[in-house]
C-alpha cells in the first residue's frame, strides 16, 4: 500500500482484543520510531516498549490518575472507539491494549515534544503496515509523575532528565475497523 492511503486508512483504536502482538513487529515498530524526523538530527527521543499486558495495565491507570476534562477542546471524540474523553467510566487511558511504547525526550530542549510526536506517527504508521491497531495517547508528562510512576523510571533507568511525552499503544482490534470519516473543509491554504 503506498504511505498516503496508509495514511488515510489507518485509525485510532481504542478497544482491543485479549492478544498480543509479535516481539518481531514490535522491534519493527520501535525501529520506525527511531527513523523519525528530529530537530537537528539530534536523535534524542528514547522508547521503552512495554511487551507485557499487566504492566500496560499499571501504567494506562497511571495515565488517567489527573485526567483534567476542564482542559478538553471538544466533548466527543467517537460512537465508534469511544475515548476517555466520551465516556468517564473508562478508567485505564491504554484501553485494555496488550503493549505500549512511552516515547521520552529531553525535559529541557525545546523540540521535545514535536520530536516525540513524530516518533510515535512513525510508530503508528509502521503499526498499521504491519496490520497492527494503535492509537497516540498524551498525558505522558503526568503519568509518571507520582511516586509509582518515578518508581518505573528508576527501574528503568530513564536518566532524570528525560520525561516522558507520549505512547503508542499496540494491539489488535476488537470489532469492526473504523471506516475513515470525510475530512472537515477549510482546512488548507495554498498561496502562489
Amino acid at each position: 500500500m503506498d504511505i498516503l492511503e496508509l495514511m488515510k486508512t489507518r485509525r485510532s483504536i481504542r478497544k482491543y482484543q485479549d492478544k498480543q502482538i509479535e516481539r518481531g513487529d514490535l522491534e519493527k515498530i520501535i525501529e520506525a520510531g527511531l527513523y523519525a524526523p528530529n530537530a537537528g538530527g539530534g536523535q534524542r527521543a528514547r522508547i521503552v516498549a512495554v511487551h507485557n499486558k499487566e504492566l500496560t495495565e499499571i501504567i494506562g491507570r497511571l495515565n488517567l490518575t489527573r485526567f483534567d476534562r476542564s482542559r478538553l477542546a471538544g466533548g466527543h471524540v467517537s460512537y465508534e472507539q469511544p475515548s476517555n474523553i466520551d465516556d468517564p467510566t473508562i478508567k485505564n487511558g491504554f484501553y485494555g491494549a496488550p503493549a505500549v511504547c512511552v516515547v521520552f525526550g529531553p525535559k529541557n530542549f525545546l523540540y521535545s515534544v514535536p520530536d516525540a510526536f513524530c516518533c510515535a506517527e512513525n510508530m503508528a504508521l509502521e503499526a498499521a503496515n504491519l496490520g497492527i491497531a494503535s492509537c497516540i495517547i498524551a498525558r505522558g508528562e503526568e503519568t509518571f509523575d507520582n511516586a509509582a510512576g518515578r518508581e518505573l523510571l528508576k527501574e528503568w533507568g530513564i536518566p532524570d532528565t528525560d520525561i516522558a511525552r507520549c505512547f503508542v499503544i499496540l494491539g489488535y482490534c476488537a470489532g469492526k475497523y473504523p471506516q475513515k470519516k470525510p475530512r472537515k473543509e477549510n482546512r488548507f491554504l495554498i498561496l502562489v
